[in-house]
């Protein structure tokens, strides 16, 4: 097994001095993964522009909406103007906090300046919300909205789970890829 993964490191090894030899071909090789990234930026911002939400794709992280969506399930989002209801699922963000939440809109409140306050709460939670917001915060505004849920893929967000839990996969993952990218090329 180890002269087996010593074999691979060496061919590994002998392809990149090949490719660094070939400097028109490293060139080809670093334009293609340039356009590959540029690509999925792409489409990351024009998915941003098309729902007027600055995550479009979400994963759910916890049980807490549970039945609705399960750990895991990738949330797809739109922002639009429309007025939020009772009983959407959004998804919003505190501020001084990284991870937005999915939770469901519970109350609709217009304040006395007009402006629509939300209260939500998790379907799997026994109280609302509030002891989640911001210090002092009683309702949402709706600038804190990212969005509402419009669909979902269920589970294929636990890769991202996976990943994010235990860091070593990460480096297994990428391993394993460029395997997968020697293999190919030799056959």
């Amino acid at each position: 097994m180890i002269a087996m993964l010593k074999d691979i490191v060496n061919k590994q090894i002998a392809e990149l001095k090949k490719l660094w030899d070939n400097k028109a071909e490293l060139l080809f090789q670093l334009l293609n993964l340039a356009m590959i990234v540029f690509s999925a930026l792409m489409i990351w911002k024009g998915l941003m522009f098309l729902t007027k939400s600055e995550s479009p794709v979400v994963v759910v992280l916890s049980g807490s909406m549970e039945p609705a969506f399960q750990r895991g399930d990738i949330l797809f989002l739109n922002n639009q103007e429309n007025p939020i209801r009772i009983g959407e699922i959004v998804v919003f963000k505190i501020k001084d906090r990284d991870i937005p939440i999915v939770h469901r809109v519970l109350k609709v409140h217009e304040n006395a300046e007009g402006e629509v306050e939300l209260l939500t709460k998790g379907d799997n939670n026994r109280i609302d919300d509030r002891s989640l917001y911001a210090p002092g915060q009683l309702w949402l505004k709706r600038e804190d909205i990212l969005g509402r849920a419009v669909g979902t893929l269920r589970y294929v967000g636990m890769v991202t789970i996976m990943l994010n839990d235990y860091p070593m996969l990460k480096y297994v993952l990428v391993g394993l890829m460029g395997l997968f990218v020697l293999t190919n090329k030799e056959g």
